[in-house]
């Protein structure tokens, strides 16, 4: 279901580019993501482990033929504080920097339509547990703080280079 974020009279907030973003969220935080880096949202796989992987990579899984890496979210996120991890869990296939790889969230919610220019950049209202570098700023909806991470930042050029030889 698809939302734009309105004012309390029903006028369509801010002005600008009108992005769509897939929101999530880790714990009790609402995180965005652009739905352009989104191939698909699994409910759950079956993930194999990878010795001597990062702690925040799961392993990997099989979708129709294509080996992806899977990285646990919260882990990478230090997000540990948080409410414990949900026994179902979601993984949301993105695109980051030329690589397909799977992230594992607690919840997928909905498809969000929201002003470009609405976006407060490197806002003080974001959780002080998430660390700044992940985060290219903030949308309020309805009162909720959406945090909107910078995917191509969540790994360091040598971890890509070692979740592409998973491959």
């Amino acid at each position: 279901m698809a939302e734009i974020i309105t004012t309390a009279n029903g006028v369509p907030q801010g002005q600008g580019k009108l992005l769509q973003l897939i929101g999530f969220s880790i714990g009790n935080n609402v995180f965005g993501v652009d739905i352009r880096l989104a191939h698909e949202i699994i409910r759950s796989a079956a993930i194999t482990s990878v010795p001597n992987a990062p702690d925040f990579v799961e392993g990997v899984i099989n979708l129709r033929g294509n080996i992806f890496p899977v990285i646990d979210l919260r882990k990478r996120l230090n997000l540990y504080n948080n409410k414990s991890a949900k026994e179902e869990i979601w993984i949301m296939i993105l695109e980051i920097q030329g690589m397909m790889t799977g992230f594992i969230v607690d919840s997928v919610t909905r498809v969000l339509k929201v002003y470009s220019n609405t976006l407060e950049e490197k806002s003080g209202k974001i959780p002080d547990e998430l660390d700044k570098i992940f985060v290219s700023g903030a949308y309020n909806v309805g009162g909720v703080l959406l945090v909107m991470l910078d995917f191509n930042k969540i790994l360091l050029g040598e971890e890509i280079k070692e979740l592409q030889s998973m491959e």
